[in-house]
């Protein structure tokens, strides 16, 4: 192999790298945008059933 053979394969290497780590980035940001969503959801069905089983009391 010649120097710029490795040097372009290097290069790739890096871009391969960088794209996945977008790549996990934004699929992580997604995945915890979903879960605060789900959480939001969650605390509110919570507490209309507290203050339902308050009201019953």
């Amino acid at each position: 192999m010649l120097i710029d053979e490795k040097a372009q394969i290097s290069a790739e290497m890096i871009l391969i790298m960088g794209a996945l780590l977008i790549l996990v980035i934004v699929a992580g940001q997604w995945i915890f945008n979903i879960s605060k969503s789900v959480a939001g959801n969650v605390s509110t069905v919570v507490g209309a059933a507290k203050d339902s089983t308050i009201n019953k009391m």
